[in-house]
């Protein structure tokens, strides 16, 4: 059997004075409770939103800001809503020839298919393959395991940057 001579002796454990450890258990306990004070203190206030906080020099120009009130004529609002009438007809009528134009691409290419069957079982089976190389598409994941009950999915990364209220 050989020996390591490279081993070190153990070191000895040190002992740590009592009274020492009683010290730092007592700072501790008084950190923890001047903490519990601070929090007890400051529980009545409501923590600020910074969205929410209008700065100072904005408040100091409230009276310089303030817009007076502008009445829209009659004509004008009328004349708005036509727009917004139109201009909705217009974005429908775009979407339903958008729509009938896709349907009519698909129609083309299902006839195609059909007559391509017709001409030839082997060139159809080849045209309607998945072309990856078009479509480069990859997927992991399980195959054969079952769903866990009430398990809860993660939304994705998540940053906490709440402020600390001390």
């Amino acid at each position: 059997m050989e020996r390591d001579c490279r081993a070190e002796p153990l070191k000895k454990k040190k002992r740590i004075d009592p009274m020492i450890i009683r010290q730092k258990e007592e700072r501790r306990k008084k950190k923890i409770e001047k903490m519990i004070r601070r929090l007890e203190k400051n529980a009545g206030q409501l923590k600020p939103i910074d969205e929410l906080e209008v700065p100072h020099a904005v408040v100091q120009q409230m009276d310089i800001r303030k817009r007076q009130k502008v009445t829209m004529r009659e004509e004008v609002a009328e004349q708005r809503a036509q727009l917004t009438k139109q201009w909705s007809q217009y974005k429908f009528e775009q979407h339903q020839k958008e729509v009938t134009v896709l349907k009519k691409i698909i129609v083309a290419r299902d006839q195609a298919l059909e007559e391509l069957r017709q001409e030839s079982e082997d060139l159809w089976l080849e045209a309607i393959q998945v072309d990856h190389v078009l479509l480069p598409f990859k997927a992991k994941g399980p195959v054969a395991t079952s769903p866990i009950k009430d398990y809860d999915t993660p939304d994705g990364e998540y940053y906490n940057i709440t402020k600390k209220w001390d």
